[in-house]
């Protein structure tokens, strides 16, 4: 059993900072074969970081959103939310003149989204905390980044100076790939400043694909060992229907959890916030992730049962 410290609201620790979008996700609710068939949209709070920030939350954790949106009838909308869920709001910012992100969804029979995004997107994060960064990283207790916030100048110089702040004040740093290949117009690059995260983490979350593209191993558990053999303490892969598992300084495997799965959306979120969840709980001992990782996995499959990444999971996640 690990033992955990007192709470969320203990002064001196501060909350879990995610760095990133946050935006709506309008949801066809129904299966369809293509964007022809839609006939209505339903708005949900979305935004992988976001979704991490929740869910840790959700779990016990104190957890900050680091960003923006636009100072408009949507980002209104998102702030109401993420209050509703007690998410630290200092460092969100309604930004004038920006437009708030909007990612359209339709989901097919295999509960798989496409997005079609509207909104300038990732820049208003820089906008947001241009001359914040140094403030929200000396108020926080730890620091997630994804490499979302790595593909245009501006925002990669935030966020790589955010990581910078936190290792040297000494806060853990944990790391989500989350890699869209779409949104790059050269891969390797993103390969590389996604590796040059890896130093010094705490925790490094990847799919299987993502795992394969930064190793070249087509074995998840000797992927995740090259992660940590980039200096990583901790590598995280999903496996999809085959659950997930932990290498480094704490190993396990959880099997896959069997869920009526209507909407992937998230998933990957999901598992992340439980993890994140656990550790920060627990002054990041590796082992926490180890022994959190079944927990984590069944928030995963969970998720998957509403549309949307948040609505299917409940108000309040128990921590084994």
């Amino acid at each position: 059993m690990i033992a955990r410290r007192q709470g969320p609201d203990e002064p001196s620790s501060g909350p879990l900072l995610c760095l990133g979008e946050t935006l709506v996700d309008l949801i066809c609710e129904r299966p369809v074969a293509g964007w022809d068939e839609v006939d209505s949209f339903v708005p949900h709070l979305g935004g992988g970081p976001t979704n991490v920030a929740v869910v840790a939350a959700r779990c016990g954790a104190a957890a900050a959103v680091a960003g923006g949106v636009g100072d408009d009838a949507w980002g209104r909308w998102l702030r109401e939310r993420l209050e509703r869920e007690g998410i630290n709001l200092r460092w969100f910012v309604l930004v004038p003149g920006e437009e708030t992100v909007v990612a359209f969804a339709v989901i097919d029979e295999q509960a798989v989204p496409d997005f079609l995004i509207y909104g300038r997107g990732i820049g208003a994060v820089a906008e947001a905390l241009a001359d914040r960064i140094e403030d929200a990283v000396a108020a926080c207790g730890a620091l997630y980044l994804t490499s979302n916030t790595l593909v245009g100048p501006r925002e990669r110089a935030l966020t790589l100076r955010a990581r910078e702040l936190a290792l040297a004040a000494g806060k853990p740093v944990a790391v989500d790939a989350n890699l869209r290949p779409a949104r790059w117009t050269d891969l390797e690059l993103a390969l590389g400043l996604v590796r040059s995260l890896c130093p010094e983490a705490r925790l490094v979350k990847l799919n299987v694909e993502e795992a394969r593209l930064l190793t070249g191993l087509d074995d998840p558990e000797a992927a995740a060992d090259a992660v940590c053999a980039l200096g990583a303490r901790l590598a995280v892969v999903t496996l999809g229907a085959n659950g997930a598992l932990v290498r480094g300084e704490a190993s396990a495997r959880a099997p896959a959890v069997a869920a009526r799965v209507v909407d992937t959306t998230g998933a990957g979120d999901a598992l992340g916030g439980v993890l994140l969840a656990a550790l920060a709980t627990a002054d990041w001992e590796p082992a926490a992730a180890a022994q959190a990782l079944p927990a984590a996995v069944a928030a995963a499959a969970r998720s998957t049962e509403a549309f949307g990444a948040l609505e299917a999971l409940p108000a309040r996640i128990p921590l084994p």
